[in-house]
């Protein structure tokens, strides 16, 4: 993404009984059944080739700290997963949008990047929110994406209300992994599942989505 320096924050997210932006509850726990079919190979991404669908979202800008605590999954909303880790990055120089080109980089301009991570039955759940300037950059970075994510192979994972989402399965270094992205306002968010020899639930996937998507609309609506 450039040279731009970041500054890095550690998040008191991960802090027992820290409420965020609410404390929703329904986040699913992943079985330990093979339930999901995974294809390794390349497939036909759900991204592939298809336009982004702005479908609202705010024009809230995150870039504080307190914004991205707001908007991840902390403990209380995480019942049944571990809290392992929390951070948030914050570009003191970030790259303007007309320096970046057409690539795999799909994040170029961004001007912040947070993420929480949890673990359950030997699966891992990372949340990563991915925040822009403006809303016209957070739709040319999801562009970017989904052309990137057209070679893997499509996760059969339901739309998630509210936001242009898209899922498929990557699989390197002997691990399994499900990433979901989604699309709304100035950020995209990520969801990705990842184990040795996990499940990989789509309806795992589903859960967490619609959890980390309330979070952010509720977080964008704060003053």
């Amino acid at each position: 993404m450039g040279s731009s320096a970041a500054l890095i924050v550690a998040l008191a997210v991960l802090a027992t009984g820290c409420g965020g932006a609410g404390s929703d509850t329904g986040a699913t726990k992943p079985p330990s059944g093979g339930s999901a079919t995974k294809d390794s190979g390349s497939g036909s991404g759900s991204g592939s080739g298809g336009a982004v669908v702005d479908k609202g979202g705010s024009d809230t800008v995150f870039r504080t700290e307190e914004r991205f605590r707001q908007a991840l999954p902390d403990p209380a909303s995480m019942a049944g997963w571990t809290p392992r880790s929390a951070n948030a990055e914050v570009e003191e120089a970030p790259e303007p949008a007309a320096n970046c080109g057409p690539d795999a980089d799909w994040y170029c301009a961004r001007i912040a990047r947070g993420e929480a991570n949890f673990e359950a039955v030997g699966e891992e759940a990372q949340f990563d929110l991915t925040a822009f300037a403006d809303r016209s950059a957070a739709q040319d970075a999801c562009r970017k994406e989904k052309t990137w994510s057209a070679k893997y192979t499509e996760a059969q994972v339901p739309p998630v209300p509210g936001v242009d989402s898209h899922a498929y399965y990557r699989n390197a270094g002997g691990l399994d992994g499900l990433n979901l992205f989604m699309c709304t306002g100035t950020v995209v968010a990520q969801v990705l599942l990842e184990g040795e020899g996990s499940s990989l639930d789509p309806a795992t996937a589903h859960s967490l989505a619609q959890l980390f998507a309330s979070r952010i609309h509720k977080a964008a609506g704060a003053r």
